[in-house]
């Protein structure tokens, strides 16, 4: 399976006017080589609201889309996303979600008017519900990431990063199941734009693909989880990872939440975790990801669905 540049130029075209346009603020005090995109502002508090609306509005206009309308299983964000793509179009939404899902999305899911079903403890617990939902009712089954029009989607805020920043050499982007990583590295490629891929070191799908050279399950055990904790990574992201100019890196907890407490106090910006993923890879004592003298490197903080009472404390 494949995602190509023109799948991602006919999202773009697709969810123009119905999408916030991401905001890129300068990360280094105006010397101008580090960046971030703050796509924590956009509609449900994530990227995800970019796939989920491009899965929607194509399934309208082929005519796909049931009367029994739209389920899907997830940790959160996603859900999320697709409660308020489903409401901007009057269709009906069922989202499945572990009950290890953090309050604030399943407060914020039901204020969208989804049908909301806590079961089980993990992701793969919410998917087999999602699943068994669609066979029995006949709703159209979506995908928190699995799903080229989910990642067609993602990769329309790497359009939008260049149009800002053409002269951009380094995405940063944060990896769960890898739909936001595939559109944005499916993009940055064609832009001439390196990815470097960030996960949790013990949330580690994607990472551990490219290590095996294939789909390979590993155990979720992150802070991070919540947004990233998927068991497997995408075909879609492992084809990317290996086709495309991608960096893959790993990431200790200890250095996400100092990354999350750090936005916090220098910009007042609540990120979750798994924004926070991105970050912890450029800033603190020992990063990861060392800019080169002169690159130009954005971080795109893809999230912002937390509980921010921590950071008041």
């Amino acid at each position: 399976m494949e995602l190509t540049h023109t799948d991602i130029k006919a999202a773009v075209a697709r969810v123009a006017g119905r999408v916030r346009p991401v905001a890129v603020a300068a990360a280094d005090d105006g010397a101008g080589q580090l960046w971030l995109a703050l796509e924590l502002m956009q509609h449900t508090g994530s990227f995800k609201a970019r796939g989920a609306l491009n899965f929607l509005l194509t399934h309208q206009e082929n005519g796909t889309l049931p009367d029994a309308g739209v389920t899907i299983a997830s940790g959160g964000n996603a859900g999320l996303a697709c409660a308020w793509a489903a409401r901007e179009q009057g269709v009906r939404a069922t989202v499945f979600l572990p009950t290890t899902a953090p309050k604030v999305k399943v407060d914020r899911l039901r204020s969208y008017g989804a049908e909301v079903t806590l079961i089980g403890t993990q992701y793969a617990d919410a998917l087999a519900a999602s699943r068994e939902f669609a066979a029995t009712t006949g709703a159209l089954l979506s995908h928190a990431y699995d799903n080229p029009l989910i990642a067609a989607g993602a990769g329309t805020l790497m359009a939008e990063i260049h149009q800002q920043l053409p002269e951009l050499d380094t995405v940063v982007v944060a990896v769960g199941g890898g739909g936001l990583f595939a559109g944005v590295a499916t993009a940055a490629a064609h832009y001439g734009v390196r990815t470097v891929a960030v996960e949790p070191r013990y949330c580690r799908a994607l990472n551990a693909s490219i290590e095996a050279g294939q789909i390979v399950d590993v155990d979720v055990d992150s802070i991070a989880a919540d947004s990233l904790g998927a068991r497997r990574a995408t075909e879609l992201a492992l084809h990317a990872a290996q086709h495309y100019d991608v960096v893959s890196l790993l990431v200790d907890d200890a250095d996400i939440v100092a990354a999350r407490r750090a936005v916090w106090e220098d910009r007042r910006l609540a990120v979750e975790y798994g924004a926070a993923t991105a970050l912890a890879a450029v800033f603190g004592d020992q990063p990861a990801y060392r800019p080169e003298p002169g690159e130009q490197v954005c971080v795109v903080v893809c999230g912002a669905n937390t509980d921010p009472s921590d950071l008041a404390t």
